[in-house]
């Protein structure tokens, strides 16, 4: 309560907490017809004669179309792909589409990430996975959160941003038919002009302003045989700009009166501050304040605690925080260790069964027991934390003015960024402006808003200066939200001709939904997480017998989203195992899998497609497969591994990928690039390690990432599909590091079950 009112309860608040405790509030708001994303709360702005003709877009005289982008790019083409939706329906060339950041509106939220975060095995096709689907979009219409994650941009893009271009060509067509007295369906449309038999035409520019307000009437989207667009390499929209510096990311904002701030933040997990001396430092050049943000934050949003420094430059900021003598008092996470976190893993495998995400046949089938079986064989794996390492530190740059706030900042999140930056400032959401710039990486870390709570919490004690806080790479990799470790036991029966009979998996790990929902939305989260089993529960493979579980740990390491969440490290887990039945079965791995996918036609065609591309390996060198699903796309993987004195070296690595249509296929192979690099630079090396309440590396000489001279050549096989488009930004990281493994094991005959992969 502030004030003595009583709190007012969010929308979003309300309606996640209601899916939480069910009842018939929830079944009959279900029954309401969803909300449209076609019409803003708020028309577009508009200046120099423009027209919006939607929500999403607006024309000008010229002709020129400009589309509001509400996802935030970070090198996976989101600035390019999303206009080649508009542009199609609407019938312009792609070079008469702008582009401008979406106004923070309800129509804009991301509603396919909601449904994905549901856990149901891709198999599954009944009504109630339909039923909780249609409910969870409507969820996520309601919530109306700007947010780019999951992969999933095109996949929630792919209705409205085309139902927009498509309502808007119809109006176009209407506005012609009507001023020329003919009927519509005589009117045809190509590269913004439409036209008439009787040889009149006119360009959108002029029609504009007459289309404005007419009812659209029967929109019909294009079939994919008609795409003009879709479908074809278009080059990278923001390449420019980044290859001759010009690009704006958050770190670049320079708003006048800019003052700079760096931040000396507690070492030991859930320490707090007890006392600083200011005095020590106020003599320091460029020093203007030293200001406390820990009782502003408090424990919410995930922003540690601790002290910043604002100066006249980043430098002089810096410099003074590393003198400012601090002391903080050490929490219970004090003694946290690697070793305590996994004994508790381990532990927990031994005394707990775990939520069960999937079974099937009989799931009880006692492992020792199954009938006709001869051979058995268990595993154990496991993955470590694991640091995001954006090559753009994390920043934020905050103005608290005038009861007003402006915001400069990379996010992914830029609706939740302005009701956090409002809380911290004690301002209507309403009153914060927020320029989203170019992220330098992602990968989910910047779904956090630590940074953002942050640097507002500073901002409101500067006078009413915009405040550039930067975090040093040793902040970054000790202060993150970390990819969870987890330990995951395998166990299986195979008959005598090779067969798996029964197939058993548990795992263990800490629930980065839950500490999420809490950080960045005030939600308590209780239950499963998919996240934890996901790649786990969800495969591909037709084994008779299965039981999927997971055991969640508490964790006091905070956890986050990082490229591709829990497949990152679960399908290293199971395409491990599955590479070891098929060793014991005698088998060749790929055709082992192939005789497990008979229902499963798109897996096999990946697989093969991707087979057959890499040919045989040099010599000197082994093949190793991986065939992994996720974000609902289809990704083999051949890696080319040799071994010399113990070090592993990735010469090349073909990828075959069913994404679904192929909205930008040169985009698409850059993604898998891109996603190999980070994969491998994880597999190789990616490892944070917990000492005495801490994390024990720091920067990149002891948290490494994959150089230029170690990145192996990346061959993409687009596979073309008729689905609708899927996920394609993550994906290609979970098969790297089984398929490297399996490599290492055909060269050495040793398995590695543990990440980073060691041979020494």
């Amino acid at each position: 309560m502030q004030d003595g009112k009583p709190e007012k309860k969010s929308r979003r608040r309300f309606i996640l907490g209601g899916l939480g405790i069910g009842g018939a509030l929830i079944v009959g708001w279900g029954l309401l017809p969803p909300r449209q994303r076609l019409v803003s709360s708020h028309p577009l702005p508009t200046q120099n004669g423009e027209i919006a003709l939607n929500g999403w877009l607006k024309i000008a005289p010229d002709g020129i179309v400009t589309v509001a982008m509400p996802r935030s790019e970070m090198g996976q083409g989101v600035h390019t792909a999303l206009p080649m939706l508009v542009a199609e329906e609407l019938d312009v060339p792609l070079s008469q589409v702008r582009i401008e950041q979406a106004p923070i509106d309800g129509i804009y939220g991301n509603v396919a990430l909601w449904s994905e975060a549901l856990p149901f095995h891709p198999d599954d096709e009944g009504a109630l996975k339909y039923a909780a689907q249609w409910l969870t979009a409507k969820v996520g219409r309601e919530l109306g959160i700007m947010i780019t994650g999951g992969s999933s941009s095109i996949k929630d893009a792919w209705q409205p941003m085309r139902l927009a271009g498509a309502s808007a060509r119809a109006m176009l067509v209407q506005a012609a038919a009507q001023e020329w007295q003919v009927a519509p369906g005589e009117c045809t449309v190509s590269d913004g002009v439409v036209r008439h038999a009787s040889g009149r035409q006119a360009n959108y520019g002029a029609l504009a302003a007459k289309a404005a307000g007419l009812t659209p009437g029967v929109v019909a989207l294009k079939q994919p045989q008609d795409f003009k667009l879709i479908g074809q390499s278009q080059a990278r929209r923001d390449s420019a700009v980044k290859v001759n510096g010009s690009a704006k990311f958050g770190i670049d904002a320079r708003p006048a009166g800019l003052l700079y701030a760096a931040v000396r933040m507690a070492p030991v997990f859930g320490s707090t501050l007890q006392r600083f001396d200011a005095t020590a430092i106020a003599p320091l050049p460029g020093v203007v304040k030293v200001v406390d943000f820990s009782a502003a934050i408090g424990e919410h949003f995930g922003a540690t605690v601790g002290v910043a420094v604002i100066a006249k430059s980043f430098w002089q900021a810096r410099q003074a925080a590393e003198k400012l003598p601090i002391e903080w008092q050490e929490g219970a996470s004090h003694a946290l260790s690697n070793e305590a976190i996994f004994k508790q893993f381990s532990d927990s495998l031994e005394s707990e069964s775990g939520f069960v995400y999937h079974s099937s046949g009989d799931p009880d089938l006692a492992i020792p027991a199954a009938a006709g079986a001869t051979t058995l064989v268990q595993a154990t794996y496991s993955a470590p934390f694991l640091a995001h390492a954006t090559m753009e530190p994390i920043n934020c740059t905050a103005q608290v003015k005038d009861g007003k706030v402006n915001l400069w900042v990379s996010t992914q999140v830029p609706s939740i960024a302005v009701d956090i930056a409002a809380k911290i400032a004690g301002v209507k959401s309403d009153d914060v402006a927020i320029e989203v710039l170019y992220l330098g990486g992602g990968f989910g870390r910047r779904l956090e808003t630590d940074m953002i709570a942050q640097a507002v919490a500073i901002a409101k004690q500067a006078d009413g200066a915009p405040v550039q806080m930067i975090w040093t790479r040793e902040d970054d990799i000790q202060h993150d939200v970390y990819r969870p470790a987890a330990l995951a036991q395998f166990s299986a029966r195979l008959d005598g001709a090779g067969n798996v009979l029964v197939y058993h998996s548990k795992s263990a790990s800490g629930s980065l939904t839950s500490q999420f929902l809490k950080r960045n939305l005030g939600l308590p989260a209780a239950g499963p997480d998919k996240a934890t089993a996901e790649g786990e529960y969800d495969m591909q493979y037709e084994i008779p017998n299965q039981r999927i579980a997971h055991v969640i740990v508490p964790s006091a390491i905070p956890l986050g989203n990082w490229r591709s969440v829990g497949h990152s490290h679960n399908a290293f887990f199971k395409e491990s195992f599955i590479e070891e039945l098929a060793h014991a079965a005698g088998r060749d791995p790929a055709e082992f899998r192939l005789g497990l996918l008979k229902r499963h036609p798109r897996h096999s065609a990946v697989l093969k497609a991707a087979l057959e591309k890499a040919g045989k390996p040099e010599a000197g060198r082994a093949h190793g497969v991986a065939l992994h699903q996720s974000f609902g796309t289809i990704v083999a993987q051949v890696a080319e591994v040799s071994v010399a004195d113990k070090e592993i070296r990735v010469h090349k690595i073909v990828c075959a990928v069913d994404c679904g249509i192929a909205v930008n296929p040169n985009i698409i192979a850059q993604q898998m690039e891109s996603a190999v690099i980070y994969g491998l630079s994880a597999a190789l090396m990616g490892e944070v390690t917990i000492k005495d309440g801490r994390v024990a590396q720091n920067n990149f000489h002891d948290y490494p990432v994959l150089r230029m001279h170690e990145a192996p050549l990346v061959e993409t096989v687009i596979i073309k599909s008729a689905e609708p488009p899927q996920g394609i930004g993550e994906p290609g990281v979970p098969p790297v590091a089984p398929a490297v493994a399996a490599a290492v094991f055909a060269i050495t005959g040793k398995r590695l079950r543990s990440l980073p992969l060691r041979l020494s």
